[in-house]
């Protein structure tokens, strides 16, 4: 089977954000003098949320968004849609580094866990359609190896406070009678997990706050932040309180060595026949992911396509960040060589291809940081799970500078600093050097058919933090 039957498109911000062209909100660009109660940086998911939660809790505030490019230009406009209550790094890790032992990280994933179904709570109340579904997600393993290693986390998700029910182990036929992927050995079932349309996400919540008196501009970088004081190229703002939202971006506010951009790349096909999706299944909408250590996330679209990403080329040397996207042609055929063998005997057309930067910290442990005594805050880190951790992460960063206790302000994230990443080249080697590892190990353990996972990868997973 050929996935590729013509050259896609690339880049351009995604195929989120291009499906939303002609529904695109524009903002204008800051130029002059301000003074706000409360100025955020990053016209993304962790600032959006953060402002809506400053208003609701003092809906008086002055409140000004500054978006470098325009709202949802990172992450928060090119992700895979997941919504999940997977943490921003290692439960272990907060449990040790936290001083409250596992109720501390199990209090941080059980706040994950009821952060799916706020977000989609209050989008039901605000009236915001993201084309949200809850139908949970899906782990394949396509090994023995990737079958036992779930059956670990399983236990180790039970350990950090999930449910039976909310992590159910499923056979080969279970597994395969809701989605039917020829080469599964089985799998997870997820209970708390919800598909949404990211662009739309971003518009609606921006759309919301504009009602709620908060002013957003576009094209109004930050080039410094101190104390009370924003500098940007046309202008000059002064603020009580400050929020660094920027994600991926950081490098220039937080320091190049605190995260780095770690690149993901995804492609969406063109719209299946309905005999396609017989064939297929997925009838539950469920989001979809793999045991492999170079793993896969999928969703299905509510227009009836496949979304599928991967990492493709990890990282870029000094932290670019890729502009708009372009992704690859190496990493458009990886990927769809992912799906080619997920569903064999089917036509795949790719539509469109895209690359985004998600934000990384040497031990893949995200971040809340409040600092009253300058009035600067940051929530960052997220690692690939932002989606809910930006809406728990803005929330808490409200809930700190506004003096509000509650049970997410003591959770072990908040306050939580990881060393600093190496000078290049070594972090450039380092990375590429870790994945090189896990895509050696994937492909040694397919081919030897083993039960056990592959020493490289232990060795990876360990030299990276990622081990609970």
């Amino acid at each position: 089977m050929q996935t590729l039957a013509a050259t896609p498109k690339n880049g351009e911000l995604g195929f989120w954000m291009a499906g939303l062209a002609d529904k695109k909100p524009t903002y204008p660009r800051f130029t002059g003098q301000l003074t706000v109660d409360l100025a955020i940086v990053g016209g993304g998911y962790t600032g959006l949320w953060a402002a809506y939660f400053a208003k609701k809790l003092e809906p008086s505030l002055s409140v000004a968004v500054f978006e470098a490019e325009q709202v949802g230009y990172g992450a928060s406009g090119r992700n895979g849609g997941w919504l999940s209550a997977m943490i921003p790094g290692n439960r272990a890790t907060f449990a040790r580094a936290s001083g409250g032992g596992m109720d501390a990280s199990r209090a941080l994933q059980q706040e994950f866990i009821t952060g799916v179904d706020s977000v989609l709570e209050i989008l039901k109340a605000e009236g915001i359609d993201a084309d949200q579904h809850k139908g949970g997600a899906l782990v394949a393993a396509h090994t023995k190896a990737g079958l036992s290693r779930l059956g670990s986390r399983r236990d180790t998700d039970l350990k950090y406070g999930l449910a039976e029910d909310e992590v159910q182990f499923l056979d080969r036929n279970e597994f395969q009678a809701r989605m039917n992927i020829s080469t599964v050995h089985g799998g997870l079932l997820y209970k708390h997990c919800a598909r949404l349309q990211p662009a739309k996400l971003v518009y609606g919540l921006a759309a919301r706050l504009t009602a709620m008196g908060v002013d957003i501009y576009e094209r109004s970088r930050v080039d410094s932040v101190d104390a009370g004081t924003l500098v940007l190229a046309n202008g000059q703002v002064n603020a009580a309180k400050t929020f660094i939202c920027t994600e991926g971006y950081s490098g220039q506010l937080l320091g190049s060595r605190t995260l780095i951009p770690v690149n993901s790349s995804m492609i969406v096909t063109k719209p299946l026949s309905a005999e396609a999706w017989r064939q297929i299944g997925w009838n539950g909408l469920q989001c979809l992911s793999d045991s492999a250590h170079t793993f896969i996330y999928a969703q299905r679209t509510s227009d009836g396509r496949i979304a599928i990403g991967g990492r493709g080329r990890p990282y870029r040397y000094a932290s670019g960040t890729g502009g708009r996207g372009t992704t690859a042609q190496s990493t458009i055929d990886l990927i769809s060589e992912k799906l080619a063998t997920f569903f064999p005997g089917l036509h795949f057309e790719v539509e469109h291809a895209w690359s985004g930067v998600l934000g990384v910290t040497r031990d893949w442990n995200g971040g809340v940081h409040w600092n009253p005594a300058p009035g600067i805050g940051s929530s960052t880190g997220y690692a690939g799970h932002g989606v809910t951790a930006a809406y728990v992460g803005g929330r808490t960063l409200a809930e700190l500078a506004f003096e509000r206790e509650t049970e997410r302000t003591t959770l072990p994230w908040v306050g939580y600093r990881a060393r600093k990443w190496e000078p290049e080249p070594l972090r450039w080697l380092g990375v590429h050097g870790m994945y090189r590892l896990f895509g050696l190990a994937d492909q040694w353990e397919e081919r030897m058919h083993s039960d056990k996972t592959s020493l490289l990868a232990r060795f990876g997973s360990r030299l990276a933090g990622l081990h609970e």
